[in-house]
């Protein structure tokens, strides 16, 4: 007879299956999963090449990668040649062509790429034989040609050239010389000078040195059989010639002796740039380097670890907070602990890294910390399974840094059986708050005075100058001499006359301007229009679509942000107010603002006008012209850079906006200007 259930039946028996489950106690964890990983198969040719190939014939592909194991190689004054290398290979050979060679990748849909001692492939399988042709002629007949290097110069001068003010790509070279020096491998910087010693024979020569089999590893995953693998790698990389490169000693380099902060300035920063480092001696096949990969996971692995919770959810100084260790086996490595803050709290950023750094390495770790870390990675060693690369990676782990055949077989209960005191003897070893290297990039006039302030532990912290090259500097002047006779009137009435004329610009009643930037491949529209009746109208959208707008109409105003309608508070209305006239500076031609001194702007002197307590501006001391607007909140800093100044109906306009807010950077190239049409009463509605 089938048996038929009322809803209170059922209710009851999920009633009871539930009253079965003490949801007091956390759930004991499963059964860690068994990791069967394939062990390669391996053979190796008479010029040194060694080969291990990896059959999984789930998927019909196949992924090949060429290393080459060399210890790393200072350039000295020819820095970057490696870089050239990287580039010119691949494009073909001395016996196919570059458009050829990428028109035949296209169309087996396979992808290559080289570095200066690397290269790599992914093909479907059935294209193998071909690609390990390719890969063998491109990797060992290079097609490096005067026409390319010149194209190639050309782009690394360019790239150097928009780094000049890439405060981020500042902060990150200068750490590294200023940890490893100037003349190691890991510390010595690309300059346009280095670029520009280099020779097409310069870019042979390292390859002929460097790009040699005798430290070569090949590893090939995928959907192939050994005996053909074997068969096509000694068929076409036999032709390579033996070579070993050459050897040379590397100076060690060494922690300062005493926590210092070592300060770069860079004048248009809006916010600091700090990392908290030190040098560490860890390689993959030490004992404590899970543990100590684990207690870097809890100071500063995530949104979940201790810096970031301080930092940014405690305190608010950031969008986040991380730290990193290195491992390297031919030289040290660098812990680090870093931050892009706000300029006002750079020094108390700098003692709370400190702090976190020091409490890590002194108390234990909670068992909660622990576990969730440990989780963290034993998910993101299974799911990284899935991908050939980590397969190969593994092999060549095992192969070059001296690991156990078993190593990531047992790699779960490896991670499984580290210890709290197991984190805390390597935080100690490895996170130094006695003799850190503090470096802060950032704008000196705002973050100095505070900075050469910062105790810790009772101690004073002394403060070193230093260039973005990593060159012992002295300490910054800002208190640049204000001309005889030169005020906040002068400044502003200079600039009115600069860009038009005092008369020109109050025979303007209102004015319209159309602006697009491009944000990760979308474009941003803003168009803002104002009048000399308080009415102000600034909308920025994407795709038709308004993400946000702002409007002032005589004493009222409101915001609109993601479809949500705000009416603007008394202090909103104010701040408005002040810039909703077309040519605020008329307004203060007559007093109320203040000259507060001389500031280097992108190599620009200027001198810098505070119209209210969060509102400035700065204007070139040689051509009137304002170069930048500067908004201040508790948040932070908001600078808007103008270039590119042309005539509308015979007022000079700023053509390029260059927007920077934190982290975020628009660069807003205006469209159209119109002056005195294009704006009606209903804008403002």
């Amino acid at each position: 007879m089938k048996k038929i259930y009322s809803l209170l039946v059922i209710a009851l028996i999920a009633f009871n299956l539930q009253a079965q489950v003490d949801r007091s106690k956390m759930p004991e964890a499963g059964p860690l999963p068994e990791i069967n990983l394939s062990e390669p198969q391996r053979f190796e040719l008479k010029n040194g090449l060694k080969v291990l190939v990896v059959e999984n014939h789930k998927l019909p592909r196949v992924s090949i990668q060429l290393i080459i194991d060399n210890p790393p190689v200072a350039e000295g004054n020819k820095a970057g040649v490696s870089s050239f290398v990287s580039s010119l290979l691949g494009n073909g050979s001395t016996s196919i062509s570059k458009d050829d060679f990428n028109e035949e990748l296209d169309f087996m849909g396979a992808s290559m790429a080289f570095g200066s001692e690397s290269a790599s492939a992914f093909a479907l399988s059935k294209y193998f034989p071909r690609i390990v042709e390719l890969l063998a002629d491109a990797s060992i007949n290079p097609n490096f040609t005067q026409e390319e290097f010149d194209k190639e110069k050309e782009k690394i001068l360019t790239g150097l050239k928009a780094d000049e003010k890439n405060v981020s790509n500042i902060a990150s070279k200068v750490q590294s010389t200023l940890a490893y020096g100037q003349k190691h491998p890991y510390g010595e910087q690309v300059t346009e000078e280095t670029i520009n010693n280099i020779s097409l024979q310069d870019v042979k020569q390292f390859y002929n040195d460097y790009f040699v089999p005798a430290n070569a590893y090949m590893v090939i995953i995928g959907d192939v059989e050994y005996k053909e693998a074997k068969k096509l790698v000694k068929e076409n990389f036999v032709a390579w010639t033996k070579a070993t490169p050459p050897s040379f000693s590397l100076a060690t380099p060494k922690d300062v002796q005493y926590t210092q902060i070592n300060f770069i300035d860079a004048p248009n920063a809006v916010q600091s740039e700090i990392a908290v480092e030190n040098l560490v001696n860890l390689k993959k096949s030490d004992p404590d380097y899970l543990a100590a990969l684990m207690a870097n996971r809890i100071l500063g692995g995530g949104g979940s670890a201790r810096l970031f919770l301080n930092l940014r959810e405690d305190k608010a100084y950031t969008y986040g907070s991380y730290s990193s260790i290195g491992n390297d086996k031919n030289s040290v490595s660098r812990f680090r602990a870093y931050a892009s803050v706000r300029n006002a709290v750079t020094d108390s950023a700098v003692v709370q890294i400190l702090s976190e750094i020091d409490k890590i390495a002194s108390t234990p770790v909670s068992e909660k910390e622990l576990s969730a870390a440990k989780a963290a990675y034993i998910g993101n060693f299974i799911m990284a399974l899935e991908k050939p690369s980590t397969i190969a990676n593994y092999a060549l782990n095992i192969e070059t840094e001296g690991l156990d055949k078993d190593y990531y077989k047992t790699y779960l209960e490896k991670v499984n059986a580290i210890t709290i005191a197991d984190v805390e003897n390597a935080a100690k070893k490895y996170f130094k708050s006695s003799n850190a290297r503090i470096v802060v990039t950032g704008k000196g006039s705002d973050v100095l005075e505070n900075l050469e302030k910062v105790t810790f532990k009772g101690q004073s912290v002394p403060v070193k100058y230093y260039d973005r090259y990593g060159n012992a500097v002295e300490k910054p002047k800002y208190d640049i001499a204000i001309p005889e006779g030169v005020d906040a009137n002068k400044v502003l009435a200079d600039y009115v006359a600069a860009i038009g004329g005092k008369a020109k610009l109050e025979s303007v009643t209102s004015s319209y301007i159309q602006a697009k930037a491009t944000v990760q491949g979308q474009e941003l529209l803003l168009e803002m229009k104002k009048t000399t009746s308080n009415q102000f109208m600034q909308n920025v959208s994407m795709m038709g679509n308004s993400v946000s707008k702002q409007v002032l109409d005589g004493d009222s105003g409101f915001m609109i942000v993601q479809g949500r309608k705000m009416d603007m508070q008394e202090a909103q209305l104010s701040a408005i107010k002040a810039e909703s006239a077309p040519f605020p500076e008329l307004n203060f031609l007559n007093g109320g603002a203040t000259l507060t001194g001389i500031e280097d702007f992108d190599g620009t002197k200027a001198y810098v006008i505070k119209f209210t307590d969060t509102k400035s501006a700065a204007y070139n001391t040689k051509t009137g012209l304002k170069i930048a607007d500067i908004t201040t909140t508790p948040q932070g800093s908001a600078t808007i850079s103008y270039t590119d100044y042309k005539e509308v109906s015979g007022i000079q306009f700023p053509f390029v906006w260059k927007q920077a807010m934190g982290p975020q950077k628009f660069d807003f190239n205006v469209t159209e200007i119109k002056v005195n049409e294009g704006v009606t009463a209903e804008d403002f509605k």
